[in-house]
């Protein structure tokens, strides 16, 4: 089995892969819209995409590929995040002037940063692929936040360790395949629209408890290429084949413009 993930060796979607599948192999990504090609195309099984983070939120360019895609989720996997500040073997924390790392990971640390105004924070594409962009640099006053596996991988000295704000830091993936899940899942995932009207969202959601369906999550995010229209992404507990959820289900078509459920898939168990 090939599996999908963006980024580089040492990434946390790494990590996520190897919780999922031990014994996969990986196929690198540079961009979100890569892995969703590599799935489509055959090039990999699997892609590992991540969804959600429990201090940043939603990884926004992620699910708004997910919602113009047609592939499927068929799981998902929980992984602790634990970042470390990385530099050169021979670097010393007083040596450091610049820190890269992924704008979400750099958000993660924003109180070790912001207590160090006179380092430079900046963006990259990855947090693995920050320390292999530092190390290849060799320059000792630049530093990058990720893993300490990341930091193995590339024989690069961990500075501090647990630099996260908030120690509770755990980002979601989702396991995205071209074909859906043959057996029951516990958990749906789905994305809709509605018409721009007085109680269209309250007629949505109705749908859910009148049929005593519990929602695990809801939020909204902008409908690209739609000027202030919305899509409303919606986590809930049970399988669309489940008679409550089904019924759901059907009143919620009548209420919506768009709808898309993504799939169902077994609950990740919290690390």
């Amino acid at each position: 089995m090939i599996i999908a993930f963006q980024g580089v060796r040492g990434a946390y979607s790494e990590d996520a892969v190897r919780s999922y599948s031990p014994n996969a192999d990986v196929l690198e990504c540079a961009e979100f819209i890569d892995l969703f090609e590599a799935v489509r195309s055959g090039r990999a099984d699997l892609g590992m995409l991540p969804v959600e983070n429990s201090i940043e939120g939603s990884v926004t360019a992620a699910n708004d590929l997910l919602f113009q895609s047609d592939l499927k989720v068929i799981g998902e996997v929980m992984v602790r995040i634990r970042h470390c500040l990385i530099g050169h073997p021979e670097a010393w924390l007083e040596d450091i002037a610049r820190v890269y790392s992924h704008p979400q990971a750099l958000a993660q640390c924003r109180d070790l940063l912001s207590s160090r105004p006179e380092w430079q924070k900046v963006p990259a594409f990855d947090t693995a692929g920050s320390v292999r962009m530092v190390k290849e640099r060799g320059l000792s006053e630049e530093a990058a936040i990720a893993s300490r596996r990341a930091a193995d991988a590339y024989g690069m000295k961990v500075l501090l360790e647990d630099v996260q704000s908030v120690k509770d830091n755990i980002t979601r993936f989702f396991v995205l395949s071209k074909e859906g899940r043959s057996g029951r899942g516990e958990k749906t995932a789905l994305a809709f629209t509605t018409a721009n009207q007085p109680g269209a969202l309250f007629d949505c959601l109705r749908a859910f408890a009148d049929n005593d369906v519990n929602i695990t999550k809801l939020e909204s995010r902008p409908w690209r290429g739609r000027a202030w229209e919305y899509v409303f992404y919606l986590d809930l507990d049970g399988d669309p084949r489940d008679q409550m959820v089904a019924k759901a289900l059907e009143v919620l078509r009548k209420s919506t413009v768009c709808l898309k459920v993504f799939g169902s898939f077994p609950k990740a168990v919290a690390p």
